[in-house]
């Protein structure tokens, strides 16, 4: 099926409700059995299509001429506190420990925390998720100027 919405779609719909019935229920003959049971395999083929569609967010997309790209050389004072930022960040991850650090790489690296448990030879999986969490802590506190 070609999309949602439209005669190409509800074309799709039909040839493909006369195909179901044509492979599946060539023994239906009586119009008063073959009308409503071809009702239900359409109704069913676009349940699908709608599912596919909304699944695809296919009603929910942004033409890519209607989304603003910002100019990053627009405003010198967001880049001076994007400055600020980077570098409160380099040196809070500075003052964390080697363990804190190459979590945070690795998790920066894509990759997920069984992957991280075996490179870090944590005895198990929560183990790392209870570093991940103080880490993120110190990482924050460190960001706002504590300790």
């Amino acid at each position: 099926m070609r999309g949602s919405g439209g005669p190409a779609t509800a074309e799709d719909v039909a040839q493909d409700t006369l195909l179901v019935l044509e492979e599946k229920y060539a023994h239906v003959e009586g119009l008063e059995d073959l009308v409503p049971l071809a009702m239900q395999i359409a109704r069913y083929k676009i349940m699908a299509l709608h599912t596919k569609s909304s699944r695809r967010g296919e009603g929910t997309s942004i033409p890519v001429e209607d989304f603003p790209i910002p100019d990053p050389a627009a405003d010198p004072e967001q880049m001076l506190e994007r400055r600020q930022r980077l570098d409160r960040l380099e040196t809070a991850l500075l003052a964390l420990g080697d363990r804190c650090r190459d979590l945070f790489r690795l998790k920066l690296q894509g990759l997920k925390f069984p992957e991280i448990q075996q490179i870090m030879h944590a005895e198990s999986i929560n183990t790392v998720y209870t570093w991940d969490l103080r880490c993120r802590k110190q990482l924050i506190e460190r960001m706002k100027g504590g300790r």
